[in-house]
């Protein structure tokens, strides 16, 4: 009877023992798929919460030790080891995230993977154990650290299969888009701008063909991957491609597959700096989609300076605000119900359009959504309906109109010239204008100068800031104090909802409040 407990003991154990490792294995996984599976954005995660990690570990391990030391061996032993462990597991329980987990194919082979290495070098130290008693004194506290580092070794363990996986989806991908010769694919990159035009330009084609583009921010290889693989078909007679990318050749990758017959750049600027490491490597990277276009046509923002001085031997169309440009767009007239504008193409023809989206930057995309679909077919008159019933897309300089307050939801937004649109944009509404920002990140050492700045631009237009996070705020509360903004017009809030909690607490004298959402960081921020 007595070997039956011991048996249950230890199995108890090791129970508790392989809970706890999964349970803080889950958040390192959660970081390291939001970081892109990037070992440098999970070491640079890692070193930002030093203290999260050392509260998820340092107790169980002390505790664990004792008790190897004094009573692993025995019934009581094992079963206080157990009982501790799963006290504090209950402070690795997952929390509440913006964007959860996803458990994809990939996540799934490396959670296999980890669980084989974590099995072996337990059953391997509860062997030698028998042997050498300080092996398991010293393995199991650091087979629980190693949680930290495990989903970056299964990946590297991995890497060989996922080649494998990868090379038979993309080939599959190549596959179908050869066996539709008379699909038009059109690519879309630009460092901000490109989700946003992408969803303009899918409407307004929609008009006349049958257009499928790819969904939300399914911008990476295997994100246009599993697009084509899952929902392109022959009925379809254009592929709208928006392309992302944070290194040089990963858009040229893309290309390589959809092939596209046309391409656009909406914008280049100070964006994923980090991984970029200078501006000309993305200019380099943004162009490959114009690179690859042999017969078709190069759709370019000439507003932006980046792409206008790049001189490429294309057939391009330009489009922006200026009249030196194919496309361009005047008479703009913003107001809190809209934007109405006047578009021209060349001396040819023009047309008077209206929209439900507000600010200058959203004219731009829809002028180059325009130019696209004027160049495919459809007439500029045509083209008025569905540009009148254009709607935001979400998180994009979405409005979201409460009564007494009116939310412009823009926390998809982590770009220097797109929070400082969205600025320009709260300046033109009436009432009482709240910022809610955390601020931008990936911007390399240009980050806390940025952030400062925008903390200025903010001081010239709100009434209110809340900047969010301690650490982020910093730099965005210089700007303000630069510039003269009053101490008791700024609060810092440790999350979004104290920030928006704190929002529900302004009194502004009768005005409506205009609350601005600027950028909400992931989890791993």
């Amino acid at each position: 009877m007595t070997e039956v407990f011991t048996v249950l003991s230890y199995i108890l154990f090791f129970a508790a023992l392989f809970a706890n490792f999964v349970l803080n294995y889950i958040r390192y996984m959660h970081m390291f798929q939001l970081g892109s599976y990037h070992a440098s954005e999970q070491f640079k995660w890692i070193g930002g919460n030093i203290g999260e990690i050392v509260r998820r570990h340092i107790c169980a391990i002390m505790m664990l030790v004792l008790l190897i030391i004094f009573a692993f061996y025995s019934i009581t032993g094992s079963l206080t080891s157990a009982a501790v462990l799963i006290v504090f597991s209950l402070f690795s329980l997952p929390k509440k995230a913006k964007k959860k987990l996803v458990f994809t194919p990939r996540v799934i082979r490396m959670c296999i993977t980890s669980t084989l290495l974590y099995a072996c070098i337990v059953v391997c130290a509860f062997i030698l154990g028998y042997y050498f008693p300080l092996v398991p004194v010293i393995a199991y506290p650091y087979v629980q650290l190693l949680a930290v580092f495990m989903p970056m070794l299964a990946n590297i363990v991995n890497k060989p299969i996922e080649a494998l996986v990868n090379k038979h989806y993309i080939d599959d991908a190549k596959r179908i888009i050869n066996e539709l010769p008379n699909l038009t694919v059109i690519g879309i990159t630009g460092s901000y701008g490109k989700t946003s035009t992408k969803f303009y330009l899918n409407k307004l084609l929609s008009a006349k063909y049958n257009v499928l583009m790819t969904p939300e921010s399914y911008n990476t290889t295997m994100g246009v991957v599993k697009t084509v693989r899952g929902s392109l078909n022959a009925t379809h007679e254009i592929f709208i491609c928006e392309m992302g990318a944070k290194g040089v050749g990963e858009i040229k990758e893309i290309c390589d597959i959809v092939k596209p017959r046309h391409s656009m750049i909406t914008s280049i600027g100070a964006q994923h700096l980090e991984t970029f490491k200078s501006i000309d490597n993305i200019i380099k990277t943004k162009f490959e989609i114009a690179d690859c276009i042999d017969h078709g046509m190069v759709f370019l923002n000439f507003d932006n300076e980046y792409i206008r001085n790049r001189k490429i031997d294309k057939n391009i169309i330009s489009y922006g605000f200026s009249e030196k440009f194919e496309y361009y767009a005047d008479s703009i007239a913003v107001t809190s119900k809209g934007t109405s504008f006047t578009v021209h193409h060349g001396s040819e023809e023009s047309a008077e359009f209206t929209t439900k989206l507000i600010g200058e930057h959203n004219v731009q995309n829809i002028v180059g959504a325009i130019a696209v679909a004027n160049k495919l077919g459809i007439s500029l008159n045509e083209l008025k309906t569905p540009v009148r019933r254009l709607e935001a897309v979400p998180h994009r300089m979405q409005i979201i109109d409460r009564g007494t307050s009116v939310i412009i939801d823009d926390a998809f937004n982590s770009n220097p010239s797109g929070a400082k649109a969205a600025l320009d944009t709260l300046s033109l509404m009436e009432g009482y204008k709240i910022l809610v920002s955390p601020g931008m990140v990936e911007l390399g050492e240009q980050e806390y100068e940025l952030n400062k700045a925008f903390g200025k631009q903010a001081a010239a237009v709100c009434d209110f800031v809340i900047a969010v996070g301690e650490k982020q705020a910093v730099p965005i509360v210089d700007g303000l104090k630069e510039a003269g903004f009053p101490e008791d017009k700024t609060y810092v809030a440790h999350s979004l909802n104290d920030a928006l909690a704190k929002t529900d607490t302004l009194k502004p004298g009768g005005l409506k409040k205009i609350v601005l959402l600027e950028n909400d960081l992931p989890d791993n921020y």
